[in-house]
């Protein structure tokens, strides 16, 4: 089975030599190791490394606002990596998903919604692009503020072939920020998400207005 949504191969770059690269594990998501050196900042090259990158495919998430009740959407789950670390297992997250092939950021934060929320998105605000690990995985991450309308928002969502076992809680923005603020929300893409709103409500009412 090849993974979900395979990375193409990067664009050559002059200030990186790539000397081999191989794919040793390929299924549901894959892992390709590469031997490779780059440029120094003094101008000299690298000693030859080598380096495993886990291939899983590109991701988008949406934080769910509605301006007319000042309420986030955000969702709780169990996380295996979580517990493996060692730090509580069920995560305060926002929506989101993997993209497949032929799909945009876009029509995954609207689709994943659904299903994880139970919620309709109507206008997008992108809030950015970023690399979830990118010291082991060449994953990135579409991140947006979706407007919603809150009022029956709540209960327990996901789709049962994916193991998921989603409730979805609706905060007041300030509950929500001072659960951050109190080290609850763990999750890095919420936490950026949330600060995000923090600090851009004023200007998102006022191109929501």
């Amino acid at each position: 089975m090849s993974p979900r949504n395979p990375q193409p191969a990067p664009e050559q770059d002059p200030r990186i030599e790539v000397v081999e690269k191989t794919t040793p594990f390929k299924g549901y998501f894959q892992i390709d190791l590469y031997r490779l050196r780059h440029r120094k900042f003094d101008g000299g090259w690298t000693e030859e490394m080598t380096r495993e990158i886990f291939e899983r495919g590109h991701a988008a998430a949406v934080l769910l606002y509605d301006p007319a009740r000042d309420t986030v959407v955000l969702i709780e789950q169990f996380r295996p990596g979580a517990y493996a670390a060692g730090m509580e297992p069920w995560l305060i997250e926002i929506v989101a998903g993997i993209i497949e092939p032929g799909e945009s950021p876009e029509d995954v934060v609207r689709r994943e919604a659904v299903e994880e929320a139970g919620c309709t998105v109507g206008a997008l605000h992108p809030i950015g692009r970023y690399l979830a690990t990118p010291g082991g995985s060449s994953e990135t991450l579409t991140v947006f503020c979706g407007r919603t309308d809150s009022r029956n928002a709540g209960g327990i969502h996901g789709l049962d072939h994916e193991h998921e076992d989603i409730r979805v809680l609706p905060l007041s923005r300030a509950e929500a920020l001072e659960r951050l603020a109190r080290g609850e929300i763990t999750n890095l893409t919420a936490v950026a998400a949330l600060q995000w709103l923090a600090l851009n409500h004023t200007e998102l009412m006022r191109i929501w207005k």
